[in-house]
């Protein structure tokens, strides 16, 4: 390409600097991809599975069950909002109750048979826990190896959530949405 005049060069380095300067914008505040690094929301998201994040909707109130990148102190975590600020948090015999009420977890099937044909539970007992204000109860979908707010990592806060995850959109094979 050859360029005319000085003009020319001064527009061409006008539109790449706003170029950058909007994919920087929509990076930073609006959407993100991530790499899912672990097994810890195994099977439904994979290790280095990437995912499209949404930065946007932070403001909003989060919901029960939603997929969500947290702030950790050394890494980015990958977890499933569990308990809200306020909430009551009970692990029994397999099944969460939350507020008293049995919560249905339809993504953790796959798990839980695999425990029950290691002679286990998915998820040890614990409760009941009361999610302090301003804070979040999160797990992970394979709980029988990792971290989460019951054994390591505590509570998250709004400020530490980076967003929420939308859809896997690498290998290409496995494009899908998060749920």
């Amino acid at each position: 390409m050859k360029l005319n005049s000085n003009g020319e060069l001064k527009s061409w380095g006008k539109s790449l600097f706003i170029a950058f300067g909007v994919a920087f914008v929509v990076r930073t505040f609006l959407f993100a991809p991530y790499v899912v690094d672990g097994a810890s929301m195994e099977p439904t998201l994979h290790s280095q599975e990437k995912i499209f994040v949404n930065k946007l909707n932070l403001t909003d109130s989060f919901s029960r069950g939603e997929i969500v990148i947290i702030k950790g102190k050394e890494e980015n975590y990958v977890k499933r909002i569990i308990g809200l600020p306020g909430d009551t948090v009970l692990m029994k015999n397999d099944n969460l109750f939350i507020n008293g009420i049995l919560f249905k977890e339809p993504y953790l099937s796959q798990n839980r048979e695999l425990a029950k044909q290691m002679g286990s539970q998915l998820t040890g007992d614990f409760g009941a826990i009361t999610v302090p204000k301003n804070k979040f109860f999160v797990m992970g979908d394979n709980r029988l190896k990792i971290k989460d707010s019951r054994n390591g990592l505590g509570y998250f806060t709004k400020e530490e959530i980076v967003g929420q995850s939308e859809f896997v959109f690498f290998p290409f094979s496995q494009i899908r949405a998060t749920e």
